[in-house]
């Protein structure tokens, strides 16, 4: 089958290439891929940031989104069928959408939301799960609590205001000029342009910051939140529960702890909370989130499609910083079709 592999670590480490049909084990899907989307994981594995902790070993299929039609179900598999229109985030280590077939575990699959076409399903999975996973699981959120969600035009930016507001928060994000208007038409209550203004200047005793951008940004962040606030940061510096989350040797706690080391201290001094966050795979919440999309109170944004032949230069269109909003797609038309 076609695919696109990393042969080797690096920003030039992935190809396209031809690669045997995945095998289909007891409690393994296979499905045949409608579509996929580009993740900011997708560059990170490929570049082997992870590599001390997920260990890939090339070449592997690359693409942690997918939206496809399942063609065979392994012989412990419960609630799937051939034919059935499915969405899933694979777990880590089984990776794979970039490709025309990709075997997934039943647990991370769940039925495609009927009223998104296949490209829509596509640009859902890991962000929904993630904000998701932030914003319920990991902090709770509440009716009438402050939440401020950065570039929230984004693939998870946009997908997390949206689920801030069904959860009942006051949603403060950050935005462009150029973007103000999607990110309000998506529940944001206040929009900081960070073309021309400090969000930190603005914006204080907020009780949940969810920040997708790191470094300078993750340290002013830490000042907008009310006493015990919490930061979570999906980019690093990543901490010991990371570690912990994917089984590593305790000596990589340690490690982890290191790194994120003075933004803990400075949290600390402020009297808030720091947390990294590695979303997980999970089909039944991609279930309740799969409601949430037929009732309308998510929607995806995709920024732009391309054809499976060009996944490459779908990656690099989104390295390159060109996503104006939301997420973007690589469609797969089977030949023949």
């Amino acid at each position: 089958m076609k695919a696109f592999v990393v042969a080797k670590y690096g920003k030039d480490g992935a190809r396209a290439a031809q690669v045997p049909e995945p095998t289909v084990g007891d409690r393994d899907v296979l499905v045949r891929v409608s579509a996929a989307s580009i993740n900011p994981l997708d560059k990170m594995v490929r570049n082997g940031e992870f590599k001390q902790l997920l260990k890939y070993k090339p070449p592997f299929v690359l693409g942690h989104d997918v939206a496809g039609v399942v063609t065979r179900v392994g012989s412990a598999v419960r609630g799937f069928k051939v034919g059935d229109e499915v969405y899933a985030r694979p777990r880590d280590l089984r990776i794979g959408g970039f490709a025309e077939f990709i075997a997934i575990d039943q647990d991370d699959v769940s039925p495609k939301p009927a009223s998104l076409t296949f490209e829509e399903a596509a640009a859902v999975p890991l962000v929904a799960l993630a904000a998701w996973q932030i914003l319920v699981d990991r902090a709770h959120v509440k009716p009438g609590q402050k939440v401020l969600i950065h570039a929230g035009a984004g693939g998870l930016g946009s997908t997390a205001i949206q689920l801030a507001k069904h959860l009942g928060a006051t949603v403060a994000t950050t935005a462009s000029t150029d973007t103000e208007k999607l990110v309000r038409s998506l529940g944001a209550d206040i929009v900081v342009d960070y073309t021309k203004e400090d969000f930190s200047k603005v914006l204080s005793g907020y009780d949940l910051v969810l920040d997708s951008l790191g470094g300078a940004n993750l340290e002013k962040s830490l000042t907008v939140l009310k006493p015990g606030g919490l930061a979570i940061g999906v980019v690093g510096p990543p901490d010991a529960g990371f570690a912990k989350q994917l089984g590593a040797p305790s000596f990589m706690g340690l490690v982890m702890n290191t790194l994120s080391r003075k933004v803990r201290k400075q949290a600390k001094a402020l009297g808030v909370h720091y947390q990294f966050f590695f979303m997980q795979a999970d089909g039944s919440q991609l279930r309740k989130l799969s409601a949430l999309y037929d009732s309308g109170k998510l929607r995806p944004v995709v920024d732009r499609t391309f054809p499976f032949n060009q996944s490459l230069e779908a990656m690099a269109y989104v390295e390159q910083g060109r996503t104006k909003a939301g997420k973007v797609v690589v469609s797969m038309v089977p030949d023949g079709d």
